[in-house]
């Protein structure tokens, strides 16, 4: 008996309620109905109401959830923000992801990439091929191999005649 209780205690577990599950979904789908109905549909409907019945359109139509300064919308957007950072961390947490397994160590937060050691620059002695130089305005520059932190600079392309 105890065993049977068991099993059903288990199956119980991994059966949830049709509204603990479907709840999130059913919340979006309901504001983008209504949304839907009260900016798209009623302000049709509306002008041909008006058109039909006096045949012509004088009254545009003022939209329900606007009512209220828009309390409406901005409940909605805090009941599905809210539960769509909630269903986030229940499924960094390991709830129904699936079959997808998020590693413990992975995540949302950002880790910076190592550092990288920095070369000693002395900037003492330039290329001559500035100001003063006899190689003149137009002459290319000295070529530059490395950049920024040591890394290699990129390759200059070779510039089309003008």
């Amino acid at each position: 008996m105890a065993e049977e209780q068991k099993q059903t205690s288990e199956s119980e577990k991994k059966k949830e309620d049709w509204m603990n599950s479907k709840w999130r979904p059913m919340m979006g789908w309901s504001y983008m109905l209504t949304c839907i109905a009260d900016f798209v549909i009623f302000p049709v409907l509306w002008s041909v109401l008006q058109a039909i019945s006096k045949g012509q359109v004088n009254v545009q139509w003022q939209p329900i959830t606007l009512q209220g300064a828009g309390l409406y919308h901005i409940a909605m957007g805090a009941v599905l923000g809210i539960a769509a950072y909630g269903r986030t961390q229940e499924k960094l947490g390991g709830a129904n992801n699936g079959g997808l397994s998020i590693p413990v160590s992975g995540g949302t937060t950002y880790a910076p990439p190592a550092a990288v050691p920095q070369s000693t620059t002395s900037f003492v002695s330039a290329p001559s091929a500035g100001v003063g130089s006899s190689a003149g305005v137009g002459a290319p520059a000295a070529e530059v191999t490395t950049g920024f932190g040591g890394k290699p600079a990129p390759v200059i392309p070779p510039f089309p005649e003008r």
